[in-house]
Protein backbone atom coordinates (compact mmCIF):
# COMPACT_ATOMS: atom_id res chain seq x y z
CA UNK A 1 0.00 0.00 0.00
CA UNK A 2 1.03 3.32 -0.84
CA UNK A 3 3.27 4.70 2.31
CA UNK A 4 0.67 8.02 2.33
CA UNK A 5 -2.50 6.04 2.75
CA UNK A 6 -1.16 3.47 5.72
CA UNK A 7 -0.91 6.96 7.43
CA UNK A 8 -3.65 8.14 6.38
CA UNK A 9 -5.73 5.06 8.17
CA UNK A 10 -3.59 5.31 10.95
CA UNK A 11 -4.19 9.27 11.67
CA UNK A 12 -8.15 7.95 11.44
CA UNK A 13 -7.63 5.27 13.94
CA UNK A 14 -5.85 8.33 16.30
CA UNK A 15 -8.92 9.89 15.37
CA UNK A 16 -11.05 7.83 16.53
CA UNK A 17 -9.47 7.49 19.92
CA UNK A 18 -9.26 10.91 20.63
CA UNK A 19 -12.66 12.12 19.18
CA UNK A 20 -15.12 8.66 20.30
CA UNK A 21 -15.05 9.26 24.31
CA UNK A 22 -16.21 13.06 23.66
CA UNK A 23 -18.63 12.64 20.92
CA UNK A 24 -20.53 9.42 21.58
CA UNK A 25 -20.97 10.51 25.31
CA UNK A 26 -22.20 14.07 24.24
CA UNK A 27 -24.52 12.30 21.86
CA UNK A 28 -26.04 10.19 24.19
CA UNK A 29 -26.46 13.78 26.36
CA UNK A 30 -23.90 11.81 29.45
CA UNK A 31 -20.60 14.20 29.15
CA UNK A 32 -20.86 15.85 32.40
CA UNK A 33 -21.97 12.46 33.50
CA UNK A 34 -19.00 10.87 32.42
CA UNK A 35 -15.73 13.06 31.52
CA UNK A 36 -13.16 13.30 34.34
CA UNK A 37 -12.56 16.10 36.01
CA UNK A 38 -9.01 16.96 35.67
CA UNK A 39 -6.15 20.06 35.72
CA UNK A 40 -4.02 21.23 38.77
CA UNK A 41 -6.05 25.02 39.06
CA UNK A 42 -9.41 26.10 40.16
CA UNK A 43 -12.16 23.91 39.27
CA UNK A 44 -12.64 24.20 35.21
CA UNK A 45 -15.99 21.98 35.34
CA UNK A 46 -18.16 24.68 34.35
CA UNK A 47 -16.22 25.40 31.25
CA UNK A 48 -14.79 22.10 30.13
CA UNK A 49 -17.72 20.44 28.46
CA UNK A 50 -17.52 23.17 25.75
CA UNK A 51 -13.49 23.22 25.59
CA UNK A 52 -14.00 19.90 24.88
CA UNK A 53 -16.52 19.70 21.93
CA UNK A 54 -15.64 23.28 20.53
CA UNK A 55 -11.55 22.08 20.29
CA UNK A 56 -12.57 18.63 19.10
CA UNK A 57 -14.79 19.79 16.02
CA UNK A 58 -12.63 22.37 15.26
CA UNK A 59 -9.99 19.94 14.43
CA UNK A 60 -12.28 17.31 12.82
CA UNK A 61 -14.58 19.32 10.32
CA UNK A 62 -12.27 19.90 7.38
CA UNK A 63 -12.64 15.86 7.13
CA UNK A 64 -16.32 15.81 8.03
CA UNK A 65 -16.67 18.40 5.35
CA UNK A 66 -14.93 15.97 3.22
CA UNK A 67 -17.14 13.61 0.17
CA UNK A 68 -15.84 10.80 -1.06
CA UNK A 69 -13.13 8.11 -0.99
CA UNK A 70 -13.14 4.72 0.08
CA UNK A 71 -16.28 3.22 1.38
CA UNK A 72 -15.01 2.43 4.43
CA UNK A 73 -13.34 5.67 5.34
CA UNK A 74 -17.34 7.05 4.13
CA UNK A 75 -18.89 4.95 6.44
CA UNK A 76 -16.65 6.23 9.26
CA UNK A 77 -17.35 9.89 8.62
CA UNK A 78 -21.05 9.50 8.13
CA UNK A 79 -20.90 8.25 11.31
CA UNK A 80 -18.72 11.38 13.31
CA UNK A 81 -21.21 13.45 11.18
CA UNK A 82 -24.45 12.38 13.11
CA UNK A 83 -22.40 12.20 16.05
CA UNK A 84 -20.91 15.87 15.76
CA UNK A 85 -24.43 17.02 15.09
CA UNK A 86 -26.19 15.34 17.52
CA UNK A 87 -23.15 16.68 20.05
CA UNK A 88 -24.06 20.34 18.95
CA UNK A 89 -27.75 19.78 19.94
CA UNK A 90 -26.99 18.40 23.02
CA UNK A 91 -24.49 21.10 23.90
CA UNK A 92 -26.64 23.97 23.30
CA UNK A 93 -30.33 22.40 23.77
CA UNK A 94 -31.51 24.46 27.18
CA UNK A 95 -33.28 20.99 27.95
CA UNK A 96 -30.16 19.09 27.75
CA UNK A 97 -28.37 17.60 30.87
CA UNK A 98 -25.58 18.72 28.68
CA UNK A 99 -26.46 22.26 28.08
CA UNK A 100 -22.96 24.10 28.13
CA UNK A 101 -21.73 27.36 29.45
CA UNK A 102 -21.81 29.74 27.32
CA UNK A 103 -22.11 32.78 29.28
CA UNK A 104 -20.95 32.80 32.72
CA UNK A 105 -17.10 33.54 33.51
CA UNK A 106 -14.69 34.89 30.38
CA UNK A 107 -13.67 31.12 29.32
CA UNK A 108 -17.04 30.64 26.91
CA UNK A 109 -15.30 33.30 25.18
CA UNK A 110 -12.34 30.83 23.78
CA UNK A 111 -14.32 27.99 23.28
CA UNK A 112 -17.43 29.52 21.76
CA UNK A 113 -15.28 30.85 19.68
CA UNK A 114 -13.42 27.26 18.29
CA UNK A 115 -17.22 25.99 17.55
CA UNK A 116 -17.67 28.75 15.52
CA UNK A 117 -14.65 27.86 13.98
CA UNK A 118 -15.81 24.71 13.45
CA UNK A 119 -18.52 25.35 11.67
CA UNK A 120 -16.95 27.56 9.55
CA UNK A 121 -14.54 24.74 8.44
CA UNK A 122 -17.68 22.50 7.59
CA UNK A 123 -20.95 24.68 7.04
CA UNK A 124 -22.28 21.60 5.38
CA UNK A 125 -22.14 19.42 7.79
CA UNK A 126 -21.78 21.21 10.56
CA UNK A 127 -24.71 24.29 10.00
CA UNK A 128 -26.38 23.30 6.48
CA UNK A 129 -27.48 20.30 7.93
CA UNK A 130 -28.64 20.98 11.48
CA UNK A 131 -32.39 21.73 12.42
CA UNK A 132 -33.86 24.67 12.08
CA UNK A 133 -34.38 24.25 16.21
CA UNK A 134 -30.53 23.38 16.47
CA UNK A 135 -29.90 26.25 14.54
CA UNK A 136 -31.20 28.28 16.50
CA UNK A 137 -30.04 27.35 19.94
CA UNK A 138 -25.94 27.84 18.31
CA UNK A 139 -27.35 31.43 17.41
CA UNK A 140 -28.54 32.08 21.24
CA UNK A 141 -25.31 30.75 22.79
CA UNK A 142 -22.52 32.04 20.22
CA UNK A 143 -24.78 35.62 21.02
CA UNK A 144 -24.05 34.87 24.57
CA UNK A 145 -21.06 35.75 24.26
CA UNK A 146 -21.65 39.05 23.83
CA UNK A 147 -22.02 40.06 27.53
CA UNK A 148 -18.33 38.73 27.85
CA UNK A 149 -15.07 41.12 27.02
CA UNK A 150 -12.14 39.74 25.94
CA UNK A 151 -8.46 39.66 26.82
CA UNK A 152 -6.31 42.38 25.37
CA UNK A 153 -4.57 39.71 23.32
CA UNK A 154 -5.13 36.60 21.18
CA UNK A 155 -8.68 36.26 22.86
CA UNK A 156 -9.79 39.30 20.43
CA UNK A 157 -10.03 36.68 17.47
CA UNK A 158 -12.02 34.55 19.51
CA UNK A 159 -14.83 37.74 19.80
CA UNK A 160 -13.85 38.18 15.78
CA UNK A 161 -14.41 34.92 14.66
CA UNK A 162 -17.97 34.51 16.43
CA UNK A 163 -18.90 37.27 14.54
CA UNK A 164 -17.68 35.84 11.87
CA UNK A 165 -19.98 32.79 12.34
CA UNK A 166 -23.07 35.29 12.89
CA UNK A 167 -22.34 36.96 9.34
CA UNK A 168 -21.82 33.28 7.88
CA UNK A 169 -25.00 32.23 9.30
CA UNK A 170 -27.21 35.26 8.06
CA UNK A 171 -28.03 36.93 11.57
CA UNK A 172 -26.86 40.07 13.06
CA UNK A 173 -22.80 40.57 13.08
CA UNK A 174 -20.65 43.19 14.53
CA UNK A 175 -17.89 44.63 11.61
CA UNK A 176 -16.44 46.57 14.86
CA UNK A 177 -15.38 43.23 16.86
CA UNK A 178 -13.92 41.98 13.54
CA UNK A 179 -11.58 44.98 12.85
CA UNK A 180 -10.64 45.48 15.79
CA UNK A 181 -9.30 42.26 16.38
CA UNK A 182 -8.07 42.46 12.69
CA UNK A 183 -6.15 46.03 13.17
CA UNK A 184 -4.43 45.03 16.45
CA UNK A 185 -3.25 42.18 15.76
CA UNK A 186 -1.20 44.10 12.66
CA UNK A 187 0.18 46.51 15.13
CA UNK A 188 1.54 43.24 17.26
CA UNK A 189 2.87 41.82 14.42
CA UNK A 190 7.11 41.33 15.07
CA UNK A 191 8.52 40.53 12.12
CA UNK A 192 9.32 36.98 10.29
CA UNK A 193 6.17 35.39 10.77
CA UNK A 194 5.23 36.23 13.75
CA UNK A 195 2.98 38.10 15.67
CA UNK A 196 2.62 38.93 19.30
CA UNK A 197 0.63 37.84 21.95
CA UNK A 198 -0.87 41.31 22.76
CA UNK A 199 1.66 44.21 22.66
CA UNK A 200 4.52 41.65 23.73
CA UNK A 201 6.24 39.07 22.42
CA UNK A 202 5.72 35.41 23.95
CA UNK A 203 7.71 32.61 23.20
CA UNK A 204 5.11 29.88 22.68
CA UNK A 205 2.97 28.24 20.26
CA UNK A 206 0.12 30.71 20.09
CA UNK A 207 0.67 31.78 16.38
CA UNK A 208 -0.71 28.31 15.52
CA UNK A 209 -3.00 27.22 18.69
CA UNK A 210 -4.95 30.53 17.77
CA UNK A 211 -3.80 33.89 15.93
CA UNK A 212 -2.93 32.83 12.36
CA UNK A 213 -4.71 29.85 11.61
CA UNK A 214 -7.86 32.28 12.84
CA UNK A 215 -6.50 35.23 10.95
CA UNK A 216 -6.81 33.39 7.79
CA UNK A 217 -10.23 31.83 7.76
CA UNK A 218 -11.69 35.25 8.95
CA UNK A 219 -9.98 37.02 6.00
CA UNK A 220 -11.18 34.63 3.48
CA UNK A 221 -14.57 33.92 4.87
CA UNK A 222 -14.80 37.91 4.96
CA UNK A 223 -13.48 38.16 1.40
CA UNK A 224 -14.99 41.12 -0.74
CA UNK A 225 -17.05 42.52 2.31
CA UNK A 226 -14.52 45.40 3.15
CA UNK A 227 -11.36 46.62 0.98
CA UNK A 228 -8.94 47.18 4.37
CA UNK A 229 -9.82 43.50 4.92
CA UNK A 230 -9.02 42.25 1.48
CA UNK A 231 -6.29 43.90 1.45
CA UNK A 232 -4.61 42.26 4.76
CA UNK A 233 -5.24 38.19 2.92
CA UNK A 234 -2.20 38.47 1.31
CA UNK A 235 -0.13 39.24 4.04
CA UNK A 236 -1.71 37.19 6.13
CA UNK A 237 -0.92 34.00 3.78
CA UNK A 238 2.75 35.24 3.11
CA UNK A 239 3.44 35.22 7.30
CA UNK A 240 1.21 32.13 7.77
CA UNK A 241 3.47 30.25 4.88
CA UNK A 242 6.80 31.33 7.06
CA UNK A 243 5.65 30.54 10.52
CA UNK A 244 4.45 27.20 8.96
CA UNK A 245 8.01 26.60 7.71
CA UNK A 246 9.31 27.13 11.02
CA UNK A 247 7.49 24.96 12.50
CA UNK A 248 7.71 22.05 10.22
CA UNK A 249 11.82 22.52 11.07
CA UNK A 250 10.90 22.39 14.97
CA UNK A 251 10.13 18.42 14.03
CA UNK A 252 12.96 16.84 15.03
CA UNK A 253 14.34 13.27 13.25
CA UNK A 254 12.84 11.16 16.26
CA UNK A 255 9.52 13.12 16.06
CA UNK A 256 9.54 15.22 19.14
CA UNK A 257 9.32 19.25 19.12
CA UNK A 258 10.83 22.07 21.71
CA UNK A 259 8.60 21.99 25.09
CA UNK A 260 8.16 25.89 24.71
CA UNK A 261 5.82 27.83 26.23
CA UNK A 262 2.43 27.99 28.16
CA UNK A 263 -0.27 25.22 26.95
CA UNK A 264 1.99 22.39 25.99
CA UNK A 265 -0.94 20.00 26.83
CA UNK A 266 -2.06 20.36 24.09
CA UNK A 267 0.11 18.34 22.47
CA UNK A 268 0.55 18.17 18.61
CA UNK A 269 -2.27 20.75 18.47
CA UNK A 270 1.18 23.07 18.64
CA UNK A 271 1.55 21.86 14.66
CA UNK A 272 -2.44 23.34 13.80
CA UNK A 273 -1.11 26.21 11.12
CA UNK A 274 1.34 23.58 9.41
CA UNK A 275 -1.92 21.17 9.53
CA UNK A 276 -3.97 24.04 8.14
CA UNK A 277 -1.65 25.22 5.39
CA UNK A 278 -1.24 21.68 4.29
CA UNK A 279 -4.72 21.78 4.24
CA UNK A 280 -5.08 24.95 1.86
CA UNK A 281 -1.84 23.86 -0.35
CA UNK A 282 -0.76 27.30 0.31
CA UNK A 283 2.74 25.56 1.72
CA UNK A 284 6.30 27.37 1.13
CA UNK A 285 7.63 26.18 -2.30
CA UNK A 286 10.15 24.82 -0.67
CA UNK A 287 8.00 22.30 1.53
CA UNK A 288 6.59 19.20 -0.04
CA UNK A 289 3.39 17.93 1.39
CA UNK A 290 4.52 14.49 1.91
CA UNK A 291 7.27 15.73 4.14
CA UNK A 292 4.65 17.69 6.20
CA UNK A 293 2.73 14.40 6.58
CA UNK A 294 5.66 12.47 7.36
CA UNK A 295 6.87 14.80 10.08
CA UNK A 296 3.23 15.26 10.85
CA UNK A 297 2.57 11.29 11.77
CA UNK A 298 6.24 11.12 13.46
CA UNK A 299 5.10 13.42 16.00
CA UNK A 300 1.95 11.98 16.21
CA UNK A 301 3.14 8.22 16.62
CA UNK A 302 5.84 9.52 19.26
CA UNK A 303 2.96 11.31 21.68
CA UNK A 304 0.30 8.98 21.47
CA UNK A 305 2.17 5.91 21.93
CA UNK A 306 3.63 7.51 25.76
CA UNK A 307 1.93 5.07 28.44
CA UNK A 308 -0.13 7.43 30.28
CA UNK A 309 -1.11 9.70 27.46
CA UNK A 310 -4.88 8.49 27.86
CA UNK A 311 -7.47 6.61 31.40
CA UNK A 312 -8.54 3.49 31.56
CA UNK A 313 -11.80 4.91 29.87
CA UNK A 314 -10.04 6.70 27.27
CA UNK A 315 -10.10 10.09 27.95
CA UNK A 316 -6.85 11.91 27.31
CA UNK A 317 -4.88 12.84 30.49
CA UNK A 318 -2.44 16.43 30.65
CA UNK A 319 0.48 16.15 29.28
CA UNK A 320 3.19 16.82 27.00
CA UNK A 321 4.64 13.26 26.82
CA UNK A 322 2.38 10.75 28.39
CA UNK A 323 1.04 11.86 32.27
CA UNK A 324 2.54 14.88 33.36
CA UNK A 325 0.03 16.61 35.60
CA UNK A 326 2.50 19.50 36.71
CA UNK A 327 2.78 20.47 33.59
CA UNK A 328 -0.57 21.57 33.09
CA UNK A 329 -1.68 25.68 33.83
CA UNK A 330 -4.40 26.66 36.22
CA UNK A 331 -6.41 27.51 33.03
CA UNK A 332 -5.56 23.46 32.24
CA UNK A 333 -8.95 20.42 32.44
CA UNK A 334 -9.66 17.43 30.74
CA UNK A 335 -11.38 19.24 27.88
CA UNK A 336 -8.77 21.96 27.24
CA UNK A 337 -6.28 18.85 25.99
CA UNK A 338 -8.49 18.41 23.12
CA UNK A 339 -7.39 21.53 21.26
CA UNK A 340 -4.82 18.62 20.00
CA UNK A 341 -7.37 17.53 16.94
CA UNK A 342 -5.85 20.41 15.31
CA UNK A 343 -3.79 18.41 13.67
CA UNK A 344 -6.18 16.49 11.84
CA UNK A 345 -6.53 19.37 9.93
CA UNK A 346 -5.29 17.39 6.71
CA UNK A 347 -7.72 14.55 6.38
CA UNK A 348 -9.87 17.17 4.67
CA UNK A 349 -7.90 16.38 1.71
CA UNK A 350 -9.06 13.55 0.08
CA UNK A 351 -6.89 10.41 -0.36
CA UNK A 352 -5.51 11.47 -3.93
CA UNK A 353 -4.09 14.76 -2.96
CA UNK A 354 -0.26 15.26 -2.89
CA UNK A 355 -0.14 15.35 0.67
CA UNK A 356 -1.37 11.52 1.09
CA UNK A 357 1.13 10.33 -1.88
CA UNK A 358 4.57 8.85 -1.57
CA UNK A 359 7.01 9.46 1.21
CA UNK A 360 9.38 12.69 2.20
CA UNK A 361 11.97 12.92 4.87
CA UNK A 362 11.04 16.32 7.03
CA UNK A 363 14.08 18.80 7.48
CA UNK A 364 14.81 18.06 10.34
CA UNK A 365 15.55 14.60 9.74
CA UNK A 366 17.24 15.62 6.23
CA UNK A 367 20.01 18.10 8.00
CA UNK A 368 20.78 15.80 10.40
CA UNK A 369 20.95 12.13 8.74
CA UNK A 370 23.41 14.45 6.30
CA UNK A 371 20.92 14.99 3.20
CA UNK A 372 20.32 18.02 1.36
CA UNK A 373 18.24 20.76 3.09
CA UNK A 374 16.98 24.45 1.75
CA UNK A 375 18.59 27.17 3.42
CA UNK A 376 16.15 28.91 6.17
CA UNK A 377 15.66 32.19 5.14
CA UNK A 378 13.89 35.30 7.02
CA UNK A 379 10.60 37.14 5.52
Amino acid sequence: MNPGLQDRVYWLEQLDTIARPVLSTLAARQLKATMPISGPGQDRSPYMHLEAMGRLLSGIAPWLELEGGEEQECVFREEFRLLARESMDAGTDPKSPDYMNFSEGYQPIVDAAFLAHAILRAPDQLWNKLEKRVQLNVVTCLKATHSRKPAYSNWLLFSAIIEVALYRMGEDWDPMRIDYALRQHEQWYLGDGIYGDGPQYHNDYYNSFVIQPMLLDISETMLGLHMEWDLMKPTFITRAKRYASTLERMISPEGSFPPIGRSLAYRFGAFQLLAQMALRNELDEAIKPAQVRCGLTAVMRRTMEIPGTFDDKGWLRVGFSGYQPDIGESYISTGSLYLCAAVFLPLGLAATASFWQGEEAWTAKKAWFGEGFPIDRAL
